[in-house]
């Protein structure tokens, strides 16, 4: 399942690298499909390699919804894949992770600077989405996090499925579903040699 995650997430994974299509409306895992079919016929993912819908993450920023592709666990061909992001950057915005971050959202910050994600546990609570969200909400404006707890909501609020809304819920406060952060060492060295300009 494609995981949510929020803008702060993208701005603490310095070190990393990635594919970013901006605008990507409508099912994600058609997204996923449609990449992973254009990109084995023209030769950009090579020795049947595919991007693995649990490793790519969507976003939103602005009134766009992203898709975040990471090179960490598929074989490039990297110069055909600059080439294609360029030809194609009118119809799918794509950019580097790298570029991305410092260039829309401010630059990355490190593990220290980033407010920690209060925790909540989804386990044995009343199951109803809004009760869970407007616990989610209280305890980021308790963190002095109010920003994040009116985008969870308008995305929560917006969004087709429970299932959905809790991973949106799960980008905000830390529960059971949020992503573990992974460990930065081994993400640094492939980072720097992922691609070139």
């Amino acid at each position: 399942m494609i995981k949510s995650i929020t803008t702060d997430d993208l701005r603490r994974m310095e070190g990393q690298e990635g594919l970013i299509l901006q605008g990507c409306g409508g099912p994600a895992q058609e997204w996923v499909d449609g990449i992973n079919e254009l990109f084995t016929e023209a030769g950009i993912l090579l020795n049947g390699s595919t991007f693995q819908a649990e490793n790519v993450s969507v976003f939103q920023h602005g009134d766009l919804t992203n898709l975040l592709f990471p090179f960490e666990g598929v074989k490039l061909d990297v110069g055909r894949l600059a080439m294609w992001r360029i030809q194609t950057h009118g119809q799918f915005g794509g950019t580097w992770l790298s570029d991305y971050v410092p260039n829309q959202l401010g630059g990355f910050i490190s593990q220290e600077q980033a407010p920690q994600k209060p925790k909540m546990e989804l386990l044995g609570q009343d199951g109803n989405i809004f009760g869970i969200m407007g616990r989610a909400s209280r305890l980021l404006k308790r963190a002095g996090q109010q920003e994040q707890a009116e985008e969870m909501i308008s995305r929560v609020t917006a969004c087709g499925s429970y299932d959905e809304a809790l991973n949106i819920i799960s980008a905000y406060v830390e529960t059971e579903l949020s992503p573990k952060p992974e460990p930065q060492k081994s993400q640094k060295k492939k980072g720097r040699n992922a691609h070139e300009r």
